[in-house]
């Protein structure tokens, strides 16, 4: 992962245009990029502030170019801080499906194959090995007589909440939350057993059910067709597309849970998304074996896409992203250029009047929006119509 920089900019005494501070922020809370020259009449203030800004807007000038000047007009809208990223998108979770009965494999799904809850991940000796949706691993042969008493018994009741979704018991008869091994339980695993083709014998044995937590995208198979089956079957992941960002640890609290993103995918279309977790614990990847050092320590990031079908079918796909961490409404907003630095401190916008009369209004430069290329103002005298110099053209 790497993140784009960007720097918010003041100007010098002596006219050239020099970083404007904004907190003392990090990385890409550095907004402004130095931009040239603009001297302004009367010398009454010594520059503008200029950007640049990402996505190709190469704001570098010339002092000698920088002498054209424009209009641009004080607008009120809202405006957002934003952190650009990279990231990549795949799919949450990831599933290691292990054979705990003996015999030979004699089927297997395709890589890419997505099993759901009630169909068969493999067979074994040609009897299936099925997937019920549950936390917790199957690690015993479920038949009747179990029942739960403490933590050990969450199989059971998974089994039960699975027959009751499948429609193979009614919940009359068993709660989807029982954690009972009854007798409509029993009956429920011989209707699954019926519809699967096999013995219908009332009981799981171990061997003949998986758990997992949401239906399983293969990923890659590990068993081979006439192979043992006792080991390692396949890989899998959910089906639920999940973009995931190796954060740097020093931004990890300008990022939170919930906040809105922009998610640009490899067409170069785009499509928004939430945070939906933040890590706690920076970790640093070993160095390259092909350069000096270890690389910056990160916390990682995920974030779920709003419109799952647009991203589904990507896997390990690059994307950019960016982060809306923070947003004013309503607010008066300038061309981020506009800004001069005072001689005295402080900065201001020069207005130009209807009648074609130029004044200078000190302002107070609040949030800057590097997506949009502009920045909060107040100041007395200042609203919303008005026009304001900016360096070039618009």
């Amino acid at each position: 992962m790497s993140a784009r920089t960007t720097g918010t900019g003041t100007t010098s005494a002596a006219g050239k245009r020099a970083p404007v501070k904004t907190g003392g922020r990090r990385g890409p809370r550095r907004w402004w990029i130095l931009t040239g020259v603009l001297v302004v009449g009367a010398g009454t203030v010594g520059a503008v502030v200029g950007g640049a800004f990402d996505k190709g807007r190469d704001a570098a000038r010339s002092s000698e170019a920088a002498s054209a000047t424009s209009l641009s007009t004080v607008t009120r809208r809202s405006l957002s801080e934003h952190t650009q990223v990279n990231g990549t998108l795949g799919y949450a979770g990831s599933y290691a499906v292990l054979g705990r009965a003996r015999g030979t494999v004699t089927w297997l799904p395709r890589a890419g194959q997505v099993i759901r809850e009630g169909q068969v991940l493999c067979r074994v000796d040609g009897q299936p090995l099925v997937l019920l949706y549950g936390a917790s691993p199957a690690w015993r042969t479920l038949a009747a007589g179990a029942s739960i008493e403490d933590v050990t018994g969450a199989d059971v009741a998974q089994l039960n909440h699975a027959l009751v979704t499948l429609g193979y018991v009614n919940e009359a008869d068993v709660a989807s939350t029982s954690d009972e091994f009854s007798w409509a339980t029993r009956l429920g695993v011989e209707k699954l057993q019926a519809h699967l083709e096999e013995d219908q014998t009332g009981r799981l044995d171990l061997g003949r059910v998986v758990f997992l937590p949401t239906p399983a995208r293969v990923t890659a198979l590990q068993a081979d067709l006439g192979g043992p089956a006792n080991g390692p079957v396949l890989h899998a992941t959910s089906t639920t597309p999940t973009v995931s960002v190796a954060l740097d640890a020093g931004m990890q609290a300008e990022v939170k849970t919930g906040d809105r993103v922009a998610i640009t995918l490899p067409d170069s279309s785009t499509t928004p998304g939430r945070v939906i977790s933040v890590g706690k614990a920076a970790t640093t990847a070993p160095p390259d074996a092909s350069g000096p050092g270890g690389s910056t320590p990160t916390v990682p990031v995920h974030i779920r896409p709003t419109h799952l079908r647009t991203a589904s079918g990507l896997d390990q796909a690059p994307v950019e992203v960016s982060i809306t961490h923070r947003t004013v409404r309503h607010v008066l907003a300038v061309n981020v250029t506009a800004l001069m630095a005072r001689s005295g401190g402080g900065y201001a916008v020069e207005v130009v009047d209807g009648d074609g009369t130029h004044h200078v209004v000190p302002v107070t430069p609040g949030l800057f929006d590097d997506v949009a290329g502009m920045v909060q103002v107040s100041g007395a005298g200042l609203r919303a119509g008005q026009r304001v110099v900016v360096p070039g053209h618009e």
